[in-house]
């Protein structure tokens, strides 16, 4: 039902993936072919000398590997190496919590500033749309994508709620994890270009947002409020959202509050456009 929205071409980690082995020692050679490998995924040419971290990501322990440098970008990752959390022989860290395929991402990020797909600036239009886009889908075609990312799928499999979320949206909470801002922007921007997702992967995904970023960061709160502002029509009509109103939480009393926001800026507008009368 649901496509990979990532190519197995643009995976950092492919090339990275190392075999389980009980050794403290590496092969030279290996680490200097894995080395080789990682520096040509980055988008200007440089030499890394840093050493080679390995990462076990999820329950599963699925590994990838990264440069100590490129990893140090994020502030989490800079306090687990110098706190010395890593082990200092075997370069090793683990994330049991993190999503592999979201940290593959934040992986690509890490190495070439933006993730799959890319943000890219069309010049005709003078607009920014994201790669792979499907800019004029035929209605008529029931094969044709919908949604903001065309060609490439908006949502991803969250094994530990067990739901399909927007990929931008779980993006997000995990560079908040590592304290990667300007990857918060990129995500939130690329997420404002979607359209045609469904009441339910909305609402799921705002969750989502709720229980996974602090009360202090408002931005991607704010996106899904004003999203269901916009869209007030189409939610006053969904039997997910009267169920989802029902169990409550703070997504809906904020969203309550900014209903009232709204209704007051309309109003204080119609009023300043209305005659005053004694």
């Amino acid at each position: 039902m649901f496509k990979r929205s990532f190519r197995s071409s643009d995976r950092v980690d492919k090339s990275a993936r190392l075999k389980k082995s009980n050794t403290t020692t590496r092969d030279p050679q290996k680490l200097s072919k894995l080395q080789q490998s990682l520096e040509e995924t980055l988008p200007v040419k440089r030499t890394l000398t840093s050493p080679i971290v390995t990462l076990m990501v999820g329950p599963d322990g699925r590994l990838f590997a990264a440069h100590e440098e490129v990893l140090c970008q994020a502030p989490f990752f800079e306090r687990v190496c110098r706190d010395q959390y890593l082990d200092a022989q075997n370069k090793r860290i683990s994330l049991p919590d993190e999503e592999p395929e979201i940290f593959s991402a934040v992986l690509e990020y890490l190495y070439k500033g933006d993730y799959y797909p890319r943000l890219m600036h069309n010049k005709h239009r003078n607009s920014w749309e994201l790669e792979d886009a499907v800019r004029s889908p035929d209605p008529s075609d029931p094969n044709t994508p919908r949604g903001g990312r065309g060609a490439v799928e908006a949502t991803m499999y969250v094994p530990s709620v067990d739901q399909y979320l927007l990929r931008d949206t779980v993006l997000y909470c995990a560079a908040d994890r590592f304290g990667l801002e300007e990857l918060k922007r990129l995500s939130l921007r690329k997420q404002g270009l979607q359209s045609g997702i469904d009441v339910g992967t909305i609402l799921r995904s705002a969750q989502y947002a709720y229980d996974n970023t602090p009360d202090s960061d408002s931005r991607l709160r704010a996106h899904y409020l004003a999203l269901i502002i916009r869209c007030r029509k189409t939610f006053k009509r969904s039997g997910t959202m009267q169920a989802e109103m029902e169990k409550g939480g703070k997504l809906f009393f904020d969203l309550f509050v900014a209903m009232c926001n709204h209704l007051d800026d309309v109003v204080d507008m119609t009023n300043s456009h209305t005659p005053k009368t004694i």
